[in-house]
This record gives structure tokens, sequence and C-alpha cells, in this order.
């Protein structure tokens, strides 16, 4: 599982020109589901994600979680994450999971992370055409890959 976190000032996502997931302060995360992955990777990246200590403190050091900071997380399903361009220049997605998998897999990510003492999670819709906007703070954009922590 692949995601790619963005510290953000707020964030949405709009499908077909309707909102249908925005925060405030917090996190923006792109997710993306591979063929490998398994539900222990939503519960890794999930935790990880929750208790990453991005935000500064009153020190203006990264010292604080989302869940500190009182923000939110918005999570955008994004199966390009997955690509592989190793050859050519054309992105092949073979590496990303099957949509009916990768949406059940998707949403018990979001359901992990909304545990995380109650963090506060909105979403796109999964597969949708989606238009995402963000005020990025810093800015601060990690990327994180569930392999690096797989037992």
């Amino acid at each position: 599982m692949k995601a790619v976190v963005q510290r953000v000032a707020s964030a949405s996502v709009r499908v077909e020109g309707n909102t249908v997931g925005e925060i405030d302060k917090g996190l923006l995360v792109l997710l993306g589901v591979t063929k490998e992955d398994t539900e222990e990777d939503a519960q890794i990246l999930s935790k990880k994600i929750a208790a990453m200590r991005i935000f500064t403190d009153e020190n203006d050091k990264m010292n604080l979680s989302v869940k500190d900071i009182g923000g939110s997380v918005l999570v955008i399903s994004n199966f390009t994450l997955c690509a592989d361009i190793r050859k050519g220049t054309r992105p092949s997605f073979d590496p990303a999971m099957p949509p009916e998998e990768a949406n059940r897999l998707y949403e018990y990510f979001c359901e992990g992370l909304s545990e995380q003492e109650n963090l506060p999670v909105e979403k796109g819709v999964f597969g949708a055409e989606m238009k995402v906007e963000l005020l990025n703070d810093g800015p601060v954009t990690l990327t994180l890959d569930s392999t690096l922590w797989r037992k």
C-alpha cells in the first residue's frame, strides 16, 4: 500500500461539481492499493499516519500528530500511485489491485484511521473522476510504502 501524505491548511474533493469531502487543518492522503496488499498493510499505514509527528509545536519543532492538533484527514483513492514506469514512457497499472478488492481495503484503511482516537476522516469517491484542491502547509509531503514495515 502506498500513500502520499501532505500536511494541509485545508483540502477538499469534488465529484461532478459536488463537494464530497472537505477538511480544515490536517492531512491529505492519496492512497494506492497494490495486488500484494492485505488488511495488515492498511493497519500499518493507518496507525503510522495517525501518529506521524509532522505538525509544529510551540517551539516550531515537528512534534505533534494530526490527533494532537485536533485535525482531520481527507483520504483519496489513487491507483496511479501503483504505476510501474520502468519500461518505456507509458505507465503500467498492472501492480494495482482490481477495483472491488482495492475499494474494500481503501474502506478498511479509512475505518482504521477513524478508529485512532476518533480521528475525523473524510473521503473521496472510490473510482470516480475527482477534483482535489489543497492548501499545502509547509510544504510538508511524505511518501509511505507499507512494505517497509511488513513482518
